[in-house]
């Protein structure tokens, strides 16, 4: 090892004992039963349902409360006890508000830090007392130690532990410790959060997710197609761009653009009202709890078309100047009979409805007016210069990848692209021929190189990102082709069709699950795949559990718009020492319904994989860097201490 690194490291560790210590703590650590992973996907910006099954652990804060209080408690008295440690600051209001005098509410306080107590020593029995340190509220930390710690056989401290319940009660202290413990339960329950893409689109506060997952204390997102497309409007993607707006037009979620990254929709309003009128397939789809008048309803249905229109022209030049995509089907406008209004795919001639091709020259169709030009540039400037957006995209671009390998399993939002046989899709770029594992890991090499280098403007970088979003090689998209177009203007619903990659089929085959596997260097025999982006239609029969367990999709439908083709409200998986549980969440209805009634939406957990041994630290990614690390302070104790 290189001596002036381990010259360096000396100075952190400044005498032998200090080596020595960290050595042994190390070595113990890997001797600890595994933290508990919990895995979420496809939250399309549902903050409300996905912040409770966050501080609910997808069960395993009430898991605990009646593993500890099942003989002492009534259903009522867990449910209640749940509920604060969930929403512990509007759970002690309206318990507050129960109380007649004084005296009863100290009572209250009493038995609940004792509750809180005993749960945190349950939660943490795995931990070492430093990672608990770091997690318990700072302002308490003394006294909470004290409290967990407490031995008192000889009963010579119970006057000073009660004491110390007293005076936090009687400072006025109660409420700030039980909020902080509660929140400390919530943390200790899962170790380690796995965020399996789409972020945004659909629901209205996907900025609200993002905050949570940046204060979150251990967090990875493997990127979905519609966070890309995020990533490649901030990156400078004009048609990244169109189409984020475009969606937010047909979910009515444009306040999202517009009051909370403070993106100026006032010219596309402009534009939009100058060339379109009312069109119904363009009408937004209003939230059912939001109330929208006439004419904001009629102002967005311009802008969707306006955005729309913008949006079709700018893919064409890209698909023309890039062959290697294959998607020269794709150029619908040149398809068009502007006259008979009429288009032209696959061979078959359909009539168009609903069209507004006002801003379109069908001598040169992808053409961009001056004005739609000059609204783009404003609207990228725009977007380049929020600084909420810079955090958020800045965060997920530094906390996400395509796909992550992580304690033996894979991690990927979308697909692996296959062919009917089972084999790796290859796709051609600059010349060179990839598939497989090679192909996504050069896919993130564009959009890295694209959100590092935003000053480039039509580089393959950026035209890559938007290929992610809608490519049949992608493996984000993992369809033949996208028809939006077709969507709005055809009414033969066999266009409306897309077709998926032969993977959507082929994974529920062991063996193929298995190649997977292996191409990416994980243990085919243990490891599994875990899926998102396609809603498991559980109300059909669909199991979300294929291949013998070898691949689990966990797309179950947190967006409000899925729920009523998947029966339910999205799964989520938890992964703990002892094996694998998937986990089925019904309708979120509100966090009032939670305080007030107690209700919870999970359903029954179902175990996908039990360890036949429990599984250890040392068997883990952070195992593998704890071996790292010791080996390196191995090195320095030969280099310094035992010569």
């Amino acid at each position: 090892m290189n001596s002036k690194y381990l010259d360096l490291l000396a100075q952190k560790y400044d005498c032998e004992e200090k080596v020595v210590t960290e050595i042994i703590n190390l070595e113990a650590i890997l001797n600890l039963p595994k933290g508990t992973e919990h895995f979420v996907s496809d939250l399309h910006g549902e903050y409300q349902a996905f912040q409770h099954v966050l501080r609910n652990g997808s069960g395993n804060v009430k898991g605990k409360i009646e593993d500890l209080y099942k003989k002492v408690l009534t259903e009522k008295e867990i449910k209640e006890f749940a509920t604060l440690v969930y929403y512990p600051e509007e759970k002690i209001k309206l318990i507050k508000n129960d109380f007649d005098n004084e005296r009863e509410l100290h009572q209250w306080y009493t038995v609940i830090i004792e509750r809180m107590i005993n749960l945190i020593s349950y939660a943490s029995s795995k931990y070492t007392r430093s990672k608990l340190r770091k997690a318990l509220p700072d302002q308490f930390v003394y006294i909470v130690e004290e409290l967990l710690y407490k031995t008192d056989e000889y009963t010579n401290k119970e006057p000073y532990y009660t004491k110390i319940v007293q005076q936090i009660i009687s400072l006025g202290q109660a409420d700030k410790l039980i909020i902080g413990l509660a929140y400390t339960t919530q943390q200790l329950v899962v170790d380690h959060l796995h965020v399996v893409g789409d972020i945004y689109d659909r629901g209205p506060e996907p900025d609200k997710i993002m905050d949570t997952l940046i204060n979150y204390h251990s967090v990875d997102i493997q990127w979905g197609n519609h966070d890309v497309l995020w990533l490649g409007a901030f990156s400078g993607s004009k048609v990244c761009l169109a189409n984020i707006i475009r969606i937010c037009a047909r979910y009515d979620n444009l306040d999202i653009i517009e009051d909370v990254y403070g993106i100026n929709l006032r010219p596309l309003l402009n534009l939009a009202e100058k060339y379109y009128n009312d069109n119904p397939v363009f009408r937004p789809k209003v939230h059912s709890d939001k109330i929208v008048s006439e004419e904001e309803q009629l102002q967005i249905t311009k802008i969707h078309q306006a955005i729309a229109m913008i949006q079709f022209k700018l893919e064409s030049p890209i698909i023309k100047r890039r062959p290697d995509f294959k998607m020269s089907e794709r150029l619908l406008l040149e398809k068009i009979d502007y006259d008979r209004n009429e288009i032209t795919i696959h061979g078959e001639t359909y009539s168009l409805e609903n069209t507004c091709f006002a801003t379109v020259n069908p001598e040169q169709p992808d053409q961009l007016l001056e004005e739609e030009e000059h609204v783009m540039d404003k609207l990228l400037f725009s977007v380049q210069h929020s600084e909420k957006l810079a955090r958020h995209m800045n965060f997920l671009m530094k906390k996400g990848s395509l796909y992550l390998r992580y304690n033996g399993n894979l991690l990927i939002h979308g697909c692996i692209p296959l062919d009917e046989e089972g084999n790796m899709e290859k796709m051609v770029i600059e010349n060179q021929t990839y598939a497989g594992r090679e192909l996504l890991d050069t896919f993130e090499y564009y959009l890295r190189h694209a959100f590092a280098h935003p000053e480039e403007t039509d580089d393959l970088a950026k035209d890559m990102v938007w290929y992610l979003w809608t490519g049949e090689y992608s493996s984000l998209f993992g369809k033949r082709e996208m028809t939006t177009f077709e969507r709005y203007f055809i009414k033969d619903k066999k266009t409306h069709k897309e077709r998926k990659n032969p993977y959507y089929h082929l994974r529920e085959n062991e063996e193929i699950c298995s190649k997977i596997l292996a191409e990416f260097d994980l243990n085919p025999d243990q490891g599994h795949i875990i899926n998102g982006h396609t809603p498991v239609k559980e109300i059909d029969g669909e199991d979300p559990i294929k291949a013998n367990g070898k691949m689990i999709v966990i797309d179950g439908g947190f967006s409000k718009a899925y729920q009523s083709t998947t029966g339910i409200a999205g799964y989520t998986l938890l992964y703990n020492s002892f094996g694998m549980q998937l986990v089925a969440h019904q309708h979120f209805n509100s966090k009032e319904d939670v305080l007030i009634n107690g209700t919870d939406v999970l359903s029954v957990k179902r175990l996908v994989d039990k360890e036949l041994e429990r599984k250890k630290v040392l068997e883990t990614n952070v195992g593998e860097e704890i071996i790292q690390e010791l080996s390196i302070l191995n090195s320095l104790m030969e280099y310094r201490y035992m010569k």
